[in-house]
């Protein structure tokens, strides 16, 4: 995995697509996750598309402390995009990195080319039994029934139950405090960068209703629906999550 210096730390991120390509994406996993949970989307380097996608600070292979706050990811992000030389993306975000992303393009929308939400929403509320187990340093398992949809195959479930166990509860205690306070609700309509919305239908954690407020309220945004997905659309349904954002990117 290529490297780069971020805040003076150690950043390492997955990155696919000719350098001169005129499209790029920076792609932000969500909570407790890491850039691999982006290693389908690579695929779109073979698409016409420069493909990005970091571990967040204390995730994955990155040194550093996850925040707590989705203002302090959302300055990392933009000193991570100065660091490898972007400007004039799309920057996509699952979960928590959907609300980095809205974040981001709230306050420095002059940096985007436009915005890919993949099961977020305005805001992000998280179950109470949730917050108490990663804050009493607990691992919480049922995170991945409510993650993956019921037609997920049994392989990528186990593999997301192994990933579940080794990451410290304490870094999932921060991203989902980070996305319990997070509320964009009233600022949707100042957002006008051109914007997909994507969603699987049996997505539990941020519901279909929640991405369809976003399309309602984000003045250029399109919904797009992936059938029988669940909250990890990209991992189960990576064909379907690609070909609408490589139809997106390139309108």
């Amino acid at each position: 995995m290529p490297r780069v210096e971020v805040g003076g730390r150690e950043c390492f991120y997955l990155e696919s697509g000719a350098r001169d390509a005129p499209v790029p994406v920076l792609f932000l996993h969500g909570s407790g996750g890491s850039s691999h949970h982006f290693v389908p989307q690579m695929a779109l380097g073979g698409a016409g598309v420069r493909v990005c996608a970091p571990d967040l600070p204390g995730h994955g292979r990155s040194a550093g402390v996850p925040c707590d706050r989705v203002d302090l990811y959302r300055e990392w992000v933009r000193e991570f995009a100065g660091a490898i030389g972007w400007s004039g993306f799309f920057l996509a975000g699952h979960s928590l990195g959907g609300a980095i992303a809205l974040d981001y393009a709230r306050s420095y929308p002059e940096d985007l080319a436009g915005l890919i939400l993949i099961g977020t929403g305005a805001r992000l509320r998280v179950a109470p039994a949730i917050l108490d187990a990663f804050g009493g340093g607990r691992p919480y398992p049922e995170l991945v029934d409510w993650a993956y949809g019921p037609g997920t195959p049994a392989a990528l479930r186990e593999k997301a139950r192994q990933e579940v166990a080794t990451v410290d509860p304490a870094v999932y205690f921060a991203d989902f405090s980070a996305c319990n306070a997070f509320d964009a609700m009233n600022d949707l309509p100042g957002i006008g960068i051109r914007t997909l919305v994507l969603v699987g239908t049996a997505d539990r954690l941020t519901p279909p209703k929640y991405a369809l407020y976003l399309a309602e309220h984000l003045p250029r945004a399109v919904l797009v629906t992936i059938e029988e997905a669940g909250h990890m659309s990209m991992l189960e349904k990576p064909e379907r999550v690609n070909e609408a954002i490589a139809g997106f990117v390139a309108g």
